[in-house]
């Protein structure tokens, strides 16, 4: 975070009043310390999960540490982490957000990341931390990409190079929400890209992934994609909510 940013929100938590994402209630932060326990004990890293696509594993699923979908199609990512369910706590804040442009809401969100995530993933490895890009058209339409407001705040090591520009996205006028895994995989196909830019500079890096929601996990498998055909050599998706719908209701 830019320093004069920093600067600006600590003034404004000792000037103006707090409301926490999740119940309301007003006090000095986004996110009140009931709330952040109750998080805690529901957050997807006390569940068993597929260690490659972060969905809740099913019983016969255990043994494997991996869901039948990720061994019967195994994607081209290599390992997604998330914060929460999606139907969970944070979905209300998390629409605010992203479709009535509270900012405020951004903060709470990632403070709930920071503090349940970072313990995790103190010691995690990697060259670069990407934003899952929005298109030329749906930024302006938006004002902002909810996957990089909130990557661009996570903590994360020094050495993991942050940048909002080396993805690239096409646009798609196809609304994708309601659409069934094979048909959201058939409509994401070759519609990211990298910035000429960077061309070259992904060989062999280790690189996190960021998005706000992962529901069938189509898109990050295509960014995934992309970036092995660009050298990169490992993949880690980073998800703030997770659908654990089953892959066969997809």
């Amino acid at each position: 975070m830019h320093p004069i940013e920093n600067i600006f929100q600590v003034i404004c938590s000792h000037i103006l009043p707090s409301a926490c994402i999740v119940c309301g209630t007003f006090q000095r932060h986004t996110l009140c310390l009931d709330c952040l326990i109750q998080l805690e004990s529901d957050q997807l890293f006390n569940y068993e999960c597929c260690q490659q696509c972060g969905r809740t594993l099913e019983v016969g699923e255990l043994t494997e540490n991996k869901c039948k979908e990720c061994i019967a199609n195994p994607p081209y990512f290599d390992e997604t982490y998330c914060l929460d369910r999606y139907e969970g706590r944070l979905q209300s804040a998390l629409h605010l957000f992203k479709y009535q442009r509270r900012l405020a809401c951004a903060q709470g969100l990632v403070s709930a990341w920071n503090q349940l995530m970072t313990r995790s993933l103190n010691n995690f490895e990697a060259d670069y931390l990407l934003p899952v890009p929005l298109s030329p058209e749906k930024l302006c339409s938006r004002g902002f990409n909810q996957s990089w407001e909130l990557a661009r705040r996570i903590d994360c090591g020094k050495n993991i190079h942050k940048n909002p520009h080396i993805l690239r996205r096409y646009h798609h006028t196809q609304h994708q929400a309601k659409e069934n895994r094979a048909n959201r995989q058939m409509a994401i196909r070759d519609m990211f890209y990298i910035n000429p830019q960077f061309q070259g500079q992904l060989e062999s890096a280790s690189v996190i992934v960021f998005d706000d929601v992962m529901t069938s996990g189509a898109t990050l498998n295509e960014i995934a994609r992309v970036l092995k055909d660009n050298g990169v050599s490992r993949v880690t998706n980073w998800v703030l909510l997770r659908t654990l719908y089953p892959a066969s209701r997809m």
